[in-house]
């Protein structure tokens, strides 16, 4: 319930500052992706400016994103490791404990027997 009210609280004013930023910027603007041909660029487009932000944003998002993955790569492998190691230290404790309940149950103590 409090997730829900918390949400509404920060999506509903980023929502209505979404809005109004569009609203604000709707003219157009023309953006070339030709460094060299200023004259006639080779690709151009036109677009609304909330538009070309809004989309420079969230391809920075993404940017951002895909770089902080890729640079905790490292941690995410030592991870993948000791949790292996964790799988085999466990697998191994359970073996000794059926070994040595085995051994008991033969009516032999477990520090008498030779392994």
């Amino acid at each position: 319930m409090i997730r829900k009210l918390v949400s509404f609280f920060v999506v509903l004013p980023l929502g209505i500052l979404l809005v109004s930023f569009a609203v604000a910027n709707r003219h157009s603007v023309t953006v070339s992706l030709d460094p060299l041909g200023s004259n006639a660029p080779a690709f151009t487009a036109t677009l609304p400016l909330f538009l070309l932000i809004l989309v420079m944003l969230a391809l920075g998002v993404v940017i951002g994103g895909v770089a902080a993955w890729f640079n905790q790569a490292k941690w995410r492998r030592a991870a993948r490791r000791l949790a292996a190691e964790a799988r085999a230290l466990r697998a191994e404790r359970a073996e000794l404990k059926a070994d040595l309940a085995a051994r008991e149950s033969d009516g032999m103590p477990a520090h008498l027997t030779a392994a």
